[in-house]
């Protein structure tokens, strides 16, 4: 079976919204905790999950031969956030596997902060957009376990299971 970058993205972006539902669940300051990041200088967990989503949309719809889309309400809301989240993965589930055919050899042409950088779709894949990906996953997760949500690495990753009460 060919490898179809599509799946990484949605498996992830559907444990995302079930992360984003366990936060809000526990959460007693919406704006507040969606505004907070893990330092000064990063995004709050808001942006940290928009830029989650984005980066999906942004590596799949080239690789897929397609614009890249956006469904960003820009609103900050979990009610928001889960919204783009549900339309990119319709959006997603909606791209033929075989749009995929030959990605590893395409161009993709991208701006990192301000450096434009050019490289092959496996390239692009691999090296550039998903650790991006991860990266701001990972930020959600952590911010909102440093602001004291209950959350484990199965919420994470969706694979991992321990019983009640566990902690390392």
């Amino acid at each position: 079976m060919a490898f179809i970058p599509s799946r990484v993205f949605i498996h992830y972006l559907e444990q995302l919204h079930r992360l984003l539902k366990n936060i809000e669940n526990q959460c007693s300051d919406e704006a507040s905790l969606l505004k907070t990041g893990l330092a000064d200088s990063m995004f709050p967990l808001a942006q940290q999950a928009r830029t989650t989503i984005g980066f999906s949309l942004r590596t799949c719809c080239p690789l897929a031969g397609l614009d890249i889309v956006s469904f960003d309400s820009q609103e900050t809301t979990f009610l928001s956030l889960q919204s783009d989240l549900l339309k990119t993965l319709d959006f997603l589930r909606s791209i033929p596997a075989d749009s995929f055919a030959g990605y590893q050899d395409l161009q993709i042409t991208t701006r990192a902060g301000f450096a434009d950088h050019e490289m092959t779709g496996e390239d692009y894949l691999q090296l550039y957009a998903l650790p991006n990906f991860f990266f701001h996953l990972s930020m959600v997760y952590a911010i909102a376990r440093k602001q004291g949500i209950t959350l484990s690495k199965g919420d994470f990753d969706g694979f991992h299971q321990y019983p009640e009460g566990f902690s390392f």
